[in-house]
């Protein structure tokens, strides 16, 4: 589940973390007022309006109906309303969006934190995550924060380091140092870049993420450091001990047909192709989409229906499916280990009848227990549904309905 920056921020408050210290508002009006309250905080008078969209890249993203920023500089109160008026309720296009962009609903406005000082700021990029190969988890850093980091990992390798941790001992003092001496830090900002380091990888085990990026991390020109911002990825399956973090997901910023989809009970991610994709199991999906793409067609979906697949679950997956106006087949793989091949036949059968006619061909190919059963129901149904025992010859039916 992906957070919102300001949402991401206050998880990494309450775990001890230096932030960048703001107030997320849906109107104008609300904007200034906010401004006003960190203006008696911190009696700064200049504030950065910042988009609340799941999508990077805000600060060079373009909000279609105004041209303004995803994050814009308002140097005085007075510009606070209008740089708000300009980003809410628009759409911001991003290098991580679709070419609509997305609606923003809330902006945060945040403390001005390039405030002049002793020194200048220096801006770092960390992010915490699972090494899958290894097993464990990483610290990523570079002293290039504020840029895309893929850039940088394709231009500068040199520059990005990676902090391994040994999941039997956890993070170790160490290594928090080495960071921040590998940053080029010193005196005071060594000691609170070790402070952040800790914090952070605390935040990361303690909410049961799976993504924590702070890009960039600032050390201000009084040698704090601080998040400016913040990408969070929670792991789904750690929610059910996160009731507080469950609360903060964003369906809005979601696709709505998957949205609809887990409503149902049904695993379900959009692809760009043709063939629509109903199985069940996750391991039996991606073969499915393999063999799809070796027949010359592009898997639309993944759709994972579970154990089990009657009428009205069958009915519910085909109409998620057909809201694809890409689809030109539908090819449904079940392997009847602890559901039974005939009743999802069956299923399939009484679906089509309840949704009428179905514009596009429909590839059935049904293995495990009363798979026999279960194809003489579909080839004696008279509907436009082609059955199939093996994989390969599924596969075959779909080459041949979209030639």
């Amino acid at each position: 589940m992906n957070l919102h920056e300001y949402q991401g921020k206050s998880i990494l408050k309450s775990f001890g973390v230096a932030i960048q210290e703001g107030k997320v508002v849906d109107s104008p009006s609300q904007a200034v007022a906010a401004a006003k309250e960190l203006t008696t905080e911190t009696g700064t008078e200049w504030y950065v309006v910042k988009a609340q969209i799941h999508a990077g890249g805000r600060g060079k993203g373009t909000v279609t109906e105004t041209g303004s920023h995803g994050v814009v500089l308002a140097k005085g109160i007075d510009k606070v309303e209008e740089i708000a008026a300009g980003i809410l309720g628009g759409h911001l296009v991003t290098a991580q969006t679709k070419a609509d962009g997305k609606k923003v609903n809330k902006v945060l406005i945040a403390q001005d934190v390039y405030y002049p000082g002793e020194s200048e700021p220096s801006e770092f990029y960390m992010s915490v995550l699972m090494n899958r190969e290894r097993g464990r988890n990483i610290i990523m850093y570079s002293t290039e924060g504020g840029m895309d980091i893929e850039k940088v990992a394709e231009e500068t390798p040199h520059l990005i380091f990676k902090e391994e941790i040994d999941p039997r001992v956890g993070l170790q003092g160490f290594q928090a140092r080495k960071i921040a001496f590998n940053l080029g830090l010193s005196g005071k900002a060594l000691k609170e870049m070790t402070k952040f380091v800790a914090a952070l990888y605390k935040a990361y085990e303690g909410c049961d993420a799976s993504l924590f990026e702070i890009n960039p991390v600032l050390k201000t020109s009084d040698d704090r450091i601080i998040a400016v911002d913040s990408k969070v990825t929670l792991d789904d399956n750690s929610l059910f001990r996160h009731p507080d973090y469950a609360e903060m997901r964003d369906k809005t910023e979601e696709d709505p047909t998957e949205v609809e989809a887990g409503e149902h009970g049904l695993n379900y991610v959009a692809l760009d192709g043709n063939v629509g994709c109903m199985v069940n199991g996750a391991g039996l999906a991606m073969a499915t989409m393999d063999i799809i793409k070796l027949s010359g067609g592009n898997p639309a979906n993944f759709l994972d229906v579970g154990g089990t697949a009657d009428a009205e679950r069958v009915e519910k997956a085909f109409k998620i499916i057909l809201k694809d106006p890409g689809v030109k087949a539908i090819l449904i793989n079940i392997f009847g280990g602890i559901v039974r091949c005939d009743r999802v036949a069956q299923g399939v059968v009484d679906a089509y009848k309840n949704m009428g006619e179905i514009p596009v061909p429909i590839i059935v190919r049904l293995q495990g227990t009363n798979a026999v059963e279960a194809k003489k129901l579909i080839d004696e149904s008279g509907l436009n549904v082609h059955s199939a025992v093996l994989l390969q010859e599924a596969a075959d039916k779909v080459k041949e309905v979209l030639a």
